[in-house]
């Protein structure tokens, strides 16, 4: 195939085929990867989270994933089904992965050497006619594109890094969103019994004030209490709803889709917590966002050195030029013929002249050596240096509060159910033997009832911030925090 373009090329413009041939050669070697990029985004999504992910190219494999996640939903989701369903339906996932192929399609288009500009003119007048074929091609960029096919070559893997990082924010906002969804229901099965046993008790009250056993101070009291915890209820029901609502947009559900079953409590404490020697070294090993600042730093000091070594050059553009001039000729030609007289012979013929040259323009740097491209490189590269470094050191310090989050969760949900949990068992107990003693009031007993729907409240609460600050000290180590979510930079926090 070159060959045969070089020979035809060589045919018609002579001298100019050598620069033709070069540029015919580099050309073929930029082209795309057989995946598209995603097995590396694959690769370490599966060594970040255990999960593999797949990018959905044909209408078999989205009828496949669609299978896979109605499997999903069949069965009650759990944490890690949540996960998997996000990366298999998430659509805005397979957006970022659509991009992903939009860049390699820009990278690949950038690697490429610069197209030859080709001028064809031809110019008539009476008597003769000029052809003239003119070749451009810029030998700058042609001498310096294998540094510009690496610096592409790295900006393409920078974008499968951040692939990596959308997916790794994905399957953390599916996990959160889980957690939060379990919580909300498991405090209004919580309530629900609270509300039940409330108003049998307020049943009671209202026959006891009917035979006069029972004040109106004391029943008022206890229908209170009732209205109270059904209007805390209400809210935690409203609260249920719109954590799933979350939950489903977080997984990319719709339609039936949204009728899946949820556990109605929280998984249960770890026997022991997690123990990180040294986190802060683990987190500046494996932080996705982090390792795309540094590759920026890597490509930023090899687009300064290309700018270094041009900086004298700006445009360097070669210009083959091949002219045909045609003129038509008239000779005219005496001879003696019989006799005294002359005669004329005229021949037409076509007079062609060849000219073959080369033209380079290029522009003198009289007011600028390059000194301004150089500067502003140097101040870009020292700019994500310094950007690197910040961010290095945010990074050990969100390793250090995810982890003192995560620490200090687990160990407020042991308290709770090592300690308050069974006193208040116990409280429970006591009052109302002394309150059918008739040792006690009304009012304590509702007093008591009223502590320990708030103590069950803050232990349920409790046990959710945990299993949020465990998502945020992964997403701490190995990235995937939503700088966005004021809750990402505050590990382990979480709304009511």
């Amino acid at each position: 195939m070159v060959l045969s373009r070089r020979r035809e090329w060589r045919a018609r413009f002579g001298r100019l085929s050598p620069t033709l041939t070069l540029v015919v050669f580099l050309g073929g070697c930029a082209k795309f990867s057989p995946d598209g990029g995603m097995g590396i985004v694959s690769d370490l999504t599966t060594a970040a989270i255990g999960e593999p992910v797949r990018k959905i190219r044909s209408e078999d494999e989205a009828t496949a994933a669609q299978a896979r996640v109605a499997d999903l939903l069949s069965r009650t989701m759990t944490a890690d089904a949540a996960v998997r369903i996000a990366l298999l339906n998430n659509r805005g996932l397979q957006a970022a992965y659509n991009e992903l192929g939009v860049s390699e399609s820009t990278i690949v288009e950038a690697s490429l050497p610069p197209s030859p500009a080709i001028t064809l003119s031809r110019l008539v007048q009476p008597s003769s006619i000029e052809l003239e074929a003119q070749i451009l091609q810029n030998v700058l960029s042609l001498l310096t594109l294998p540094r510009r096919r690496e610096i592409a070559e790295d900006r393409f893997f920078q974008a499968q890094t951040r692939a990596v990082e959308t997916t790794l924010r994905v399957a953390a906002d599916a996990r959160r969103a889980y957690y939060r969804a379990v919580a909300a229901n498991e405090l209004v099965k919580l309530l629900n019994q609270a509300l039940m046993s409330a108003e049998t008790v307020s049943d009671f009250a209202k026959k006891l004030g009917e035979t006069g056993g029972m004040s109106k101070l004391d029943q008022a009291r206890e229908h209170a209490f009732t209205a109270e915890v059904g209007g805390q209820l209400a809210q935690a029901r409203l609260n249920q709803r719109l954590e799933r609502e979350r939950l489903n947009q977080a997984l990319g559900l719709w339609g039936a889709q949204i009728k899946y079953k949820l556990a109605d409590k929280l998984p249960a404490l770890p026997s022991k917590p997690k123990i990180e020697d040294d986190i802060e070294t683990e987190a500046v090993l494996f932080r996705v966002d982090l390792e795309i600042a540094r590759m920026e730093v890597a490509i930023l000091a090899k687009e300064f050195g290309l700018t270094h070594a041009t900086r004298f050059i700006d445009v360097l553009d070669v210009r083959g030029i091949r002219r045909l001039e045609k003129t038509d000729v008239t000779e005219v030609d005496y001879t003696l013929g019989p006799g005294p007289s002359l005669i004329r012979t005229t021949t037409d013929r076509t007079e062609k002249i060849r000219w073959r040259g080369l033209d380079v323009d290029f522009q003198i740097p009289i007011y600028d050596f390059g000194e301004v491209r150089t500067r502003r490189a140097e101040e870009t590269y020292m700019a994500a240096v310094n950007r690197v470094i910040e961010k290095a050191v945010n990074v050990r310090s969100e390793a250090r509060q995810a982890y003192q989050a995560y620490r200090g969760n687990f160990d407020v949900v042991r308290h709770y159910e090592r300690e308050i949990l069974p006193l208040r068992q116990i409280i429970s107990e006591q009052t109302l033997l002394n309150y059918n003693g008739m040792l006690i009031d009304v009012f304590a007993l509702l007093t008591d009832a009223r502590a320990r729907i708030d103590t069950n409240v803050q232990a349920v609460t409790a046990r959710r911030d945990f299993w949020l600050a465990k998502v945020d000290l992964h997403t701490a180590v190995v990235g995937g925090r939503d700088a966005a979510d004021p809750q990402a930079r505050v590990p382990g926090a979480a709304g009511g």
